[in-house]
């Protein structure tokens, strides 16, 4: 099967179009090769009707293409200005002309109206900032067909919004916008029209201002979505309500240093029940990666107190915490969560190695590794060649799949779970949250950071929302809305 097959796609000039379709369904590949970072076997990319060769990514900046990634290329020690102007910069006897450059970015954010200060530096930028920053790159080397990777994976309903009037503006300039996303409902609120991809090949062309959201899903999954939603936070009853009270995790007046330039941890303290779901909310940066990292054993604290079932962990080891039932679904899956060179059954079995079925007196069954990661495989529909096919060649979504049934089998007492469906399509995403909620019926606590509002809304009983590494607001769930949400979050 090939990765993009016979695929035509068509973006007007002043259109925003988008791109969807589930995980592995080619999306990336075709983006790729929109900006030069793969070559097709067949086929022609035209620019007003005249084909162009794209071999690498400067020759689809010289053609006026830009790229906008989900993980942003910008350097965070420069400042605005100088990550604009990177590799264009205007020039006076030779040197940087430190002045044009922040008049021309200045220029370009009036235009389009970015809100950025050209002197800031980068590493002091929110996440939405660092967003504008880099369509400002793009613009300013005279893009005029911009292409956006998840563009709202990490950004604050506000700064959602805010993305939003920016994109409509420049398609009203005339640019090409592309975006490539899972959210069906910010294509339908932003994009003109709709292109669905599934399994490589084109399975729907829609004019956004006729098609619903079913209609979409329906093109990317070959069914209806069947949302998964906590019963009890559906019902509003109280956290807890019914349940075990007995505390799984328990955290006091827990402070961590800071990983690069965030405010770390605070002061703080939360816990999470037997058969309970606990949201994180926040914007990406204020503490939520030190916070997990500290509970699963991957960072130690200043001060404060963990206790897993009464008993204090701090101090204990990633695998002794494993060994007391801590699972943990990292939200960077390449550097923490996979290792990329190993097969997919290889990672299934990581954590799982030294334990029957696939180890007995301390030799691994390379035949149970194989058989087991078969059965995961076809359990959570991961697309991959076989599972000896190394994990770096899956798409994000699929990769995700795989450390997700890695740590479900793992039966923990609590699970960790950071950002479960970033970067995963609906139909897989569906999948994840009844998983979670399977947990949850089945006793086990559940930690749930999400940047994702609506999501937190349908799995968790309570939210906490944690700002400039403290706790600033708490919610029950099925009270809470996005208003409330996003206001403490952003506040």
């Amino acid at each position: 099967m090939l990765a993009v097959d016979d695929v035509d796609l068509a973006v007007e000039v002043g259109s925003v179009h988008a791109v969807v379709g589930e995980n592995g369904a080619g999306k990336s590949t075709l983006m790729s090769m929109l900006y030069g970072l793969h070559r097709p076997d067949t086929g022609t990319v035209a620019r007003h009707g005249h084909p162009v060769q794209l071999h690498s990514p400067l020759d689809a900046i010289g053609h006026g293409l830009g790229m906008v990634h989900q993980h942003f290329k910008l350097f965070e020690p420069l400042t605005v200005a100088e990550n604009v102007v990177y590799r264009a910069e205007p020039r006076r006897w030779g040197l940087l002309d430190s002045r044009a450059a922040v008049r021309r970015v200045e220029e370009l954010a009036d235009r389009f109206g970015l809100d950025v200060d050209p002197h800031a530096r980068v590493a002091d930028l929110p996440l939405g900032v660092r967003q504008r920053v880099e369509i400002l790159k793009a613009l300013h080397r005279e893009a005029d067909v911009l292409v956006l990777d998840e563009p709202t994976a990490v950004l604050t309903p506000g700064e959602v919004d805010s993305l939003f009037t920016v994109l409509r503006s420049m398609a009203a300039s005339g640019t090409a916008v592309v975006i490539v996303t899972h959210k069906v409902q910010e294509v339908l609120a932003l994009s003109d029209a709709v292109t669905v991809l599934r399994d490589g090949r084109v399975s729907g062309r829609f004019t956004t201002a006729s098609t619903t959201a079913t209609e979409l899903v329906e093109a990317m999954i070959g069914r209806g979505l069947r949302p998964a939603r906590n019963p009890r936070a559906r019902a509003g009853t109280r956290s807890g309500e019914g349940q075990d009270d007995r505390a799984i995790l328990v955290v006091r007046d827990l402070r961590v240093p800071p990983a690069g330039s965030g405010p770390g941890v605070r002061g703080i303290s939360l816990s999470v029940r037997a058969g309970e779901v606990v949201g994180i909310a926040g914007v990406s940066g204020n503490g939520q990666r030190e916070l997990v990292e500290c509970i699963v054993g991957l960072r130690r604290q200043d001060t404060g107190a963990i206790l897993l079932k009464g008993v204090p962990v701090q101090g204990l080891s990633v695998r002794a915490r494993r060994r007391r039932g801590v699972a943990h679904v990292p939200e960077d899956r390449p550097g923490q969560g996979t290792a990329a060179t190993l097969s997919v059954a290889d990672n299934l079995a990581l954590g799982h190695h030294r334990s029957a079925p696939r180890s007995r007196r301390g030799w691994l069954s390379p035949r149970v590794v194989r058989a087991s990661a078969a059965d995961a495989v076809r359990r959570m529909g991961i697309r991959a060649a076989s599972v000896d096919a190394p994990v770096g060649s899956l798409s994000g979504g699929n990769a995700q799949k795989v450390v997700m049934a890695r740590e479900l089998e793992h039966e923990a007492d609590l699970m960790v779970v950071e950002q479960p469906t970033q970067g995963v399509d609906v139909g897989a995403g569906e999948q994840i949250h009844r998983l979670l909620l399977e947990r949850r019926a089945a006793g086990a606590a559940v930690l749930l950071v999400s940047y994702e509002i609506s999501e937190l809304q349908a799995l968790a009983d309570r939210v906490v929302v944690v700002r400039d590494g403290v706790v600033t607001a708490e919610f029950a769930a099925a009270d809470a809305t996005e208003a409330d949400l996003g206001s403490a979050m952003s506040a």
